[in-house]
This record gives C-alpha cells, structure tokens and sequence, in this order.
C-alpha cells in the first residue's frame, strides 16, 4: 500500500496543547498546609522533602493523587460509583494539569492467609494457566491447580425448559486445587482445651479460664449452662462421650436461655469464630496473650504447606510440580521458565517470563511466589506493587511513591533510582516522597516543606534543583550532606545472647553472639537474613521487648493518647480534681457529645458521592458535653488538653497542679522519638507509616525487659531526626539495656557498638555471617557490600 506524500504545514508557533507542561496547586489547605501554592513540572522526577509532619504525604497524596482519583471515579456511572471507595474534594482552591495518578504506597498487604506474592502479582493465575496447558497428568482447568478453590461435586434433579417441560437428572463437577484438610492455608491450628476451661470444676462452678467469660452473668456462658446438652453441675471430666462431643463440636442450634432464643454451637468452632478469625493486632493485650497461649499453628501434614491438594501436586511439567514452582526463589523460577520451549503457550510464557524478570530487577528475586503476602515488609510490598507498572505501556502518567528506599541496603538503593528515571524517561511525571539523600539527588526537581512539623509546619521552604537545595538555608539543606562519625571508642559488651543452628527462612545454620549491654546493628542487603535471624531466634519474652513494623490498627476514634494509655491517668487526674468520675472524661464513654457520639464531626453519607463530615455544631468540634468541659484541670478543660501537642503536654503535666507523672513519662518518651509536634487527639488515621511506628517504638520503651529488639526505626526519619534517634538508642544502653537494631542507614551503623553483616547476597546466595566487628573494623577491611557502602558514607 502507497502512502500518500505529506506536506508539512506545520507553523513555528508553540501548539496550544503543549502549553500544559505544569501541575498547578494554588491553596493548598488539607490537613496542616498553609495555603500552599506550587508549580509541579511534567514528565520530570520530583522529589518532596521535609521533616517529618511537614506536609508532604497531605500536599502529595492528600491533594494531588486524592483529586485526581475522585475526577476519575466521578467519570463512572453512579452504579458503579456505588461500588467505588467515596472521595472527598481536597481543601484547595485549584488543581490544574492533573494527569491519571498511579499511587505506590508503602501500606502493608493484607494479612489474609491466601494471599500470596503469587496471587497479588498474577503471576500464579498464568502458571496456573501453564500447569493446565502442559502438566502431566492434565487433571483439568487452572481453577485445578488453586489452592483458593475447593472442589464440588454435586447432583440431581433439574428443570429444562425446552420445548415441553420436563425433569432430567444432571451431575456437576469442579475439580479445585484446595487442600481439604488446611482449606487452602498451609497450616492447621490446635487449640490447647486445658487454656480454655479447668475440668475439675463445673461450668455453675466458673470452669471457663477464657477472657470475659463469667458465669455468673456472662450470656455466652449461659448458652452452654442451660443448654441442654450437658449438665452444669458435673465436673467436665466427668462428661460422657456424648456430652464432651456436643460440648466441644456441637453444630449450631437455637436454645432458649432465660426466654431467649439463643444460637448454641460446640466450644471449639466457636473459639475459632470469636478469636482465631480476628488479626492478632487489633485484639486487646490481654486477649491476644490468651490466644498465642490457647492455639498452636503447625505446617499442615496433608499438604506439607503448598496449601495444593494431592491431584494439583501430581501434574508435573518435566519433573516440577506447580508446587515445587511456587516455592522456588523467583530468579530460579525465571531461568526455569525460559528453559521451556512450547510453541503453543509462546504468549504464556513471554509474558509470565515478563513478569519474572520484573521481580529480579527490582530487586526481588530472593521471593518465592508462595510467600505469605502479610510477611512482605512495607517496601517490600510497594516493591511488589511496582511490578505490574514496569512493563506497562501507558505514558502521561503520574506516579506517586511513598519512599521507596524503605528497606533497602544502600547497595540496592542505585537499582530503585534507575526504576524511577526509567518511568520518567518513559514520558511520564514522577513524584517522590523521600528522606535519603541518595535519592534526593536525582531528582529534576526539590520541593521542601517545613520548616517544621505540625503547626510549625505546611509551607513551601524551598522549590528549585538539588543543588540550589544544597545551598538553601532549610532544615533539609543544611542536614543533606551530614555523615555520622564513627564510634571511636565503642562501648565493651557485659554479655551474649546465643544463637545456635538459625535455619529460618534462608539461613544456613547460623552460629552467632550478639553481644548484650551494647547497640548493636544487623544489616546486610534486601533478603539476606537479617529480619529471620533476629525476630526468628530471638523470641518475646519477659526479658525481650521487639519492635517490629508491623501496622498499628486504629480507627478514627484513635488517638496517642488513647493508643500509648497514658489518657487513663489523665482522665483519673480531672475526676480527682473535681470529684467526679473519670468515665466523663472519655469521648467513648459517659462524657460523649449525644450529637456527634464523642467523634466531633457528623458524617452524611451520600450513598454513590462522597460522604460530608460537618463539625458537630452542638460541641463545636470538641468531642464532649458542654458540662464535662466545665471541669479543669491546671486551668484546661479535657478538649483543650487533648488539642495540645506532645511538647506543650510535657511542660503541662510535669508540674504544678496539673502534674500527672505517669502521663508525664509516655509524653517524654513521645517527645524522645520525634513526635513532639503531635496533638494527644490527633486520629491515629492521619498518621504516616513512620509516625505510627515511632509511636509504638514509645509505647513500648515503657515496657519492662532487659533486651530491646527494633526494626528499622529510621523509616520515614528526616535527616535532621536521625541524630536525635541515635541519642535515644545512647540512652537505652546507658540505662542497661542491650538494644539490637536491624538496620540499614548508614548513621545508625556507625553509631554502633557491633555490627553484625549478613550476606553475602539475598535468598540462597544469602543467609550467611559475613562479618562481625566494631564498624571501624567492617571499615578497615571492606571485605562486604556493606563495608564498602560505609566506608564511602564516612568518607574513608
């Protein structure tokens, strides 16, 4: 076919569509912004910087991305609306230049215990498909070989409306790859009936030894006692085979207790519905220490853990088994993948090859498809989510990352900046929350916020490149090229903890000391052992107080000051002061606003739209009933108490007649960690990732233990905080504590006593000691990627 000759007629003058090249913000006012007002460039690598609380996840997620996602769900019809998460227009004056917006956040993956990295990539839907393409025996479709389908097998009579009417008998088959015993989840629970009950008393008598379960007046207990099916007054040991069976595994059958008609089932599934169906986080201390006492996890003995029933193991490509595929690390899995040469699923496997070697790119390799996706790590799993976008074709779009540097060795942090050009490069917009400098310094573009955090907070210090950053007068300008000193003289160690034949995960047998009465940091790249060394070994205890990242749950009524319990005190201290009861000093109790219920706003849901939250005009926002707020304490009322931040609360309650010192002691310790911006009643729902984790890190410096085991406590740490938090780990071992760190920022490995590296790579070329020594040492020999990467941060 002749194309026809093209005359270009095009003029010199700009095209009117090319004058877009700018995301423009003008009063920007979500959360602490100031009336924020910006210039974002296209198809360019902008980075925000700023102290933590300054403004940057509300300018950057709360305004651009939160606006671009609600034009685009309003381009939807309204039923589908109804479906969709309702957004809120943002507090600002004009959004102009919005692109699409892709957010790669660091929230965690859901804990549910189906979810693998398999399933959240798709990469075992199309392994599936593969299996079902080329396994032998072929025992049916892809559903055959999920272990989140259960096989049916049903039959009967069934109607066919065809002509004349007429009854005809039909079966029906659906083969799954369920594991019938486990149910798809690769281990089973045993619970421990001697925590649940004491056999040598009666239920009358109070046999229950679970949490809240009275049974004088507890209705739950109740159901059992007039139920029917055993008698109250015998000892449960004395039980016969028909009474412990409809005691223990009763099906669920209505009883009447007390003239009500009540659901009656067997004590065990209904233990299983009341504890184990819950996330261990958000139970209540006392009940999740009753439910890692009561249930034991065992990997199941019908499956081995694949979670595949017998016919899915049996299907076999060569001599790999779908199971033996999903527990391969991800690089084998990919060498293995490209080996196989069949003509007929060359698409298949292009784009499951595709998909492979995006994970090994990443950085990812060292994963198994059949990981577990609530044990990923917070990068980790913003990792796994930038998978699906690396081979996407689209352009002119904007992407939005929440530091992505988030749990990588500095080795790995160069590999993470040349996945952030290339999306750039790709004609896309790029915009970075980040505190390393590693990654500040390819950006095309620098907007600082501050100067400081919370009220002292919201306003753009600095915009421009990274060097005029450099040369800026801000907070982050001034701390970009601040390097740690090394210790000179490390502290000696006044003991050990053992560890012998660690075989967690990767590790190959490891002996190690870790020495006590000193700071001591474990480090080495992304998935060389280090978390299964330290959390796999070193297990809680009355001497042992970790700190892991794993999510702190808490709803809108949530609060530091309800989170760290130091509201307790304080509510005691104003009913003291005006003898009254403590209950009307909660927003959750007596001395709730009846408008609003203690919540401070009035939500109107308006079904497909988004939802209007108004301040509730009766307390004005204050959350309580105006006669509660008539009682003072040191000259406040409870909301003005709960509006003061961390700081102005120290000084508050330290002295004078508002002194309460228990509430005193959990202030300081907020202050200790960086949080003295916070309000006592700020939503725990507004708080960044690395907020929420300095919050439990103080919480739980209160706890009594010799031993403090913490994981990356510099997530989401500003520069200027690092030094800060390096002072609070010189107290803790001042004050006779062993504190471990895994770690990979380079200040808080020079700060150390010991150092502890594991390597020499991720997955299988990992789980090894590399080194141990003083960081002088690790220094002085360079014999690791570590070493090498301190050596050059310390500018030796």
């Amino acid at each position: 076919m002749r194309m026809a000759p093209r005359t270009d007629t095009r003029s010199s003058a700009p095209h009117a569509a090319d004058s877009h090249d700018l995301i423009r913000v003008h009063g920007a006012r979500e959360n602490n912004l100031k009336d924020v007002s910006i210039e974002i460039p296209k198809r360019r690598l902008t980075v925000f910087t700023g102290v933590s609380g300054s403004g940057k996840s509300s300018l950057v997620f709360n305004t651009i991305a939160a606006e671009s996602q609600r034009m685009i769900n309003e381009t939807y019809s309204a039923f589908v609306q109804g479906f969709m998460p309702t957004l809120a227009r943002p507090e600002v004056d004009v959004l102009d230049g919005l692109t699409t917006v892709i957010t790669v956040d660091q929230q965690r993956m859901g804990s549910d215990p189906r979810s693998t990295v398999g399933t959240a990539t798709d990469a075992n839907a199309m392994l599936r498909i593969l299996f079902s393409r080329l396994g032998t025996p072929h025992i049916g479709p892809p559903s055959a070989y999920s272990f989140n389908t259960a096989s049916v097998r049903a039959s009967g009579a069934i109607t066919v409306e065809r002509g004349a009417k007429k009854t005809v008998k039909a079966t029906f088959n659906r083969t799954g790859g369920m594991c019938t015993r486990c149910e798809g989840r690769g281990s089973v629970s045993d619970i421990d009936l001697s925590q649940l009950y004491d056999d040598s008393k009666s239920l009358s008598e109070g046999a229950f030894t679970i949490p809240g379960w009275k049974s004088d007046s507890q209705w739950t207990v109740q159901v059992y006692a007039q139920s029917g099916f055993v008698d109250p007054d015998k000892p449960i040991r004395e039980y016969t085979a028909k009474e412990l069976r409809a005691f223990l595994h009763g099906e669920p059958v209505k009883v009447k207790v007390n003239g009500v008609n009540l659901t009656y089932e067997g004590l065990i599934p209904k233990i299983q519905k009341s504890f184990l169906s819950k996330d261990k986080e958000s139970m209540q201390p006392h009940i999740r220490a009753f439910v890692e006492r009561a249930v034991t996890f065992a990997t199941c003995p019908e499956c081995d853990g694949t979670r595949l029933s017998e016919g899915a193991r049996s299907s076999k490509i060569g001599k790999v088994s779908i199971a033996d595929a999903c527990a391969m690390e991800i690089r084998d899995l990919a060498v293995w993948v490209r080996g196989l040469d069949e003509p007929s699923v060359a698409p298949l496997l292009a784009a499951l090859r595709q998909t492979l070697d995006s994970f090994v790119e990443i950085g990812l390799g060292y994963l198994s498809l059949d990981r577990p996706a609530g044990t990923l790590s917070g990068g980790e799993a913003q990792r796994v989510k930038m998978i699906r976008h690396l081979g996407s074709s689209l352009t002119d779009i904007t992407y939005v990352f929440d530091e992505p540097t988030i749990g990588l060795h500095p080795h790995d942090i160069q590999r993470m900046n040349e996945l952030l050009l290339r999306l750039r490069d790709k004609g896309n917009t790029v915009l970075v929350v980040e505190h390393k400098p590693q990654t500040i310094a390819i950006a095309d573009h620098v907007v600082d916020l501050g100067p400081g955090a919370g009220t002292e907070g919201g306003t753009v210090c600095f915009e421009g490149t990274v060097e005029g950053l450099r040369a800026s007068d801000t907070v982050t300008g001034r701390h970009l090229d601040d390097r740690a000193a090394l210790k000179k003289t490390p502290r000696e160690h006044t003991g050990s903890l053992q560890i012998r034949g660690a075989t967690a995960h990767n590790l190959r047998g490891v002996d190690v000391d870790i020495p006590l009465g000193v700071l001591t940091v474990v480090t080495g790249v992304a998935g060389s052992g280090k978390s299964s060394l330290v959390h796999g070994s070193i297990h809680d205890d009355e001497g042992v107080v970790s700190i892991d990242q794993g999510a702190i749950r808490g709803s809108r009524r949530s609060n530091p000051a309800t989170y760290t319990g130091m509201l307790d005190p304080i509510r005691k201290a104003f009913a003291k002061a005006n003898d009254v009861k403590p209950a009307l000093f909660s927003a959750n109790s007596e001395g709730a606003c009846p408008t609003c219920n203690g919540v401070g706003v009035v939500y109107t849901d308006l079904a497909m739209m988004a939802g209007v939250a108004t301040p509730c005009e009766e307390c004005e926002g204050r959350r309580f009933q105006a006669a509660v707020l008539k009682y003072h304490l040191g000259g406040r009322d409870i909301s003005e108490v709960l509006a003061m931040s961390v700081t102005d609360a120290v000084a508050f309650f330290g002295a004078g007649e508002a002194s309460v010192p228990a509430a005193h002691r959990v202030l300081q310790r907020l202050a200790d960690v960086g949080l003295g911006y916070l309000s006592l009643g700020q939503p725990l729902t507004t708080l960044s990732g690395g907020e929420r984790q300095r919050l439990k890190l103080a919480t739980h410096m209160g706890d009594k233990g010799g031993v403090y085991v913490l994981d990356e406590p510099t997530t989401g740490l500003h520069l200027a905080d690092v030094e800060q938090l390096l002072g609070l780990l010189d107290r803790l071992v001042d004050a006779g504590k062993s504190v471990i760190v895994v770690e990979h920022h380079q200040a808080v490995m020079a700060h150390a006593d010991w150092i502890i590296d594991l390597g020499p790579g991720a997955g299988h070329d990992g789980g090894r000691i590399v080194f141990e020594g003083t960081p002088a040492d690790l220094v002085a020999a360079r014999s690791t990627l570590t070493g090498e990467h301190l050596a050059a941060y310390v500018g030796d």
